[in-house]
């Protein structure tokens, strides 16, 4: 028998009984880790399945925007960009809440339709590019898609690091408590068998020795 033993337990039946009772917890606790670990594993693997098609769009985003903004930049030159952005209005404020994926809270930003306080970009259709228009487009759409990224990556983080933290706490389970608590019963159980083996042996010779 290893010495894996819990110390200070005295080695008589209602040890035993309460020594069963915190094992059938444990294991109990266990098991309801186990099937949370496996639930949080599967919508880690929906989060990075969702995250992998985001970025391959992003990047597709990425490409188109910065292609239009060449465009642009040959039409208008880098003097005319440059007004153009600093009259630009700012965009709103970006709203985030959160919510629950399998006990975790992960952020959810707020994605308006609209990036700016105002329908007007900040510059007169008459008299600038189509191709300016084009880059707004392109950025404003990029800007979306870059928000939903950063959600699902902030996401995926957290639910890896419960994954992580619901592993070692099995881990612990089955290496550093249950163990213990198995064995123990064990000695107890085997020292009380003794005890049963040494009554009835006792009892035998009295009833011997009563007959004599």
């Amino acid at each position: 028998m290893s010495k894996k033993l819990i110390r200070g337990v005295k080695p008589t039946r209602i040890e035993l009984l309460k020594l069963r009772k915190r094992e059938l917890l444990a294991q109990r606790g266990h098991d309801l880790l186990e099937e949370k670990r496996d639930a949080m594993i599967l919508a880690f693997l929906e989060l990075i399945e969702d995250y992998q098609d985001l970025r391959m769009q992003l990047e597709k985003d990425v490409f188109y925007a910065h292609e239009k903004l060449t465009d642009a930049r040959m039409v208008m030159g880098f003097t005319g960009m440059k007004e153009i952005a600093c009259s630009v209005p700012e965009i709103v404020d970006i709203e985030m809440e959160k919510k629950s994926v399998m006990g975790v809270m992960v952020p959810v930003i707020h994605k308006p339709e609209t990036l700016r306080r105002t329908a007007v970009r900040g510059y007169s259709y008459v008299g600038t590019p189509v191709a300016l228009d084009d880059v707004v487009d392109g950025f404003e759409v990029l800007l979306k898609h870059i928000l939903e990224v950063a959600e699902k990556e902030s996401a995926i983080r957290k639910v890896a690091h419960e994954i992580e933290t619901t592993k070692r706490r099995v881990n612990a389970l089955e290496t550093v408590l249950l163990p213990p608590l198995r064995e123990t019963q064990k000695y107890i159980e085997m020292h009380l068998e003794e005890l049963e083996r040494e009554d009835l042996f006792r009892r035998k010779r009295m009833k011997v020795m009563l007959e004599e």
